[in-house]
């Protein structure tokens, strides 16, 4: 990790607020003061197990595009730990000692079972640099960007690339990665 990263606990409040879109959604999010960020070994996806009023929980932190981090707060954590919208809770995380396993999109685990090779360098990389051919695949905005996505990245990996290649994984250069905007 680098000297500025901690596997220590961070220990900070947050504000709960609510997404603008989607309109009604029952999830909440906070996102992290950028001196808190800071602390964290990268400025893209992190895992995290920590605790939010008093709760334990796992998660992923997303890059906000600004160098820092945003958390989703699912219905059942923020129900377990007794806070709504508009709540400040206390929050201690640290980064996960090993990454998870991350899921994989069905038309991707499809293309990639029709593609040996490319299946078994998938197979031989990290879950990190999985997690990243995924959102990479992902995060385009159309179907079309999409499916051609999948197919160049089964290209690549049955040709041994290990990393998704010039993927910008903190939004900060692209500005493709950004916290939901906070509902009024």
């Amino acid at each position: 990790m680098p000297k500025t990263a901690t596997s220590v606990p961070l220990r900070f409040k947050a504000r709960l607020l609510r997404p603008a879109e989607p309109a009604g959604a029952d999830w909440m999010f906070f996102v992290l003061a950028p001196a808190t960020s800071a602390r964290l070994p990268t400025r893209s996806q992190v895992s995290v197990e920590g605790k939010l009023g008093g709760q334990p929980f796992q998660a992923t932190l997303e890059p906000d595009g600004e160098g820092s981090h945003w958390l989703k707060v699912e219905p059942a954590l923020a129900g377990a730990a007794g806070v709504a919208a508009g709540d400040t809770v206390a929050v201690e995380m640290a980064p996960m000692a090993k990454e998870p396993e991350p899921e994989v999109p069905d038309d991707l685990r499809k293309a990639l079972a029709a593609d040996p090779a490319a299946k078994e360098t998938w197979g031989d990389i990290t879950a990190v640099a999985r997690r990243d051919w995924i959102q990479w695949v992902t995060s385009g905005k159309k179907a079309e960007t999409r499916t051609r996505r999948i197919e160049v990245a089964c290209d690549k990996l049955a040709k041994g690339q290990r990393r998704a290649c010039c993927f910008d994984r903190s939004g900060m250069y692209s500005k493709s990665l950004r916290a939901p905007e906070p509902a009024r």
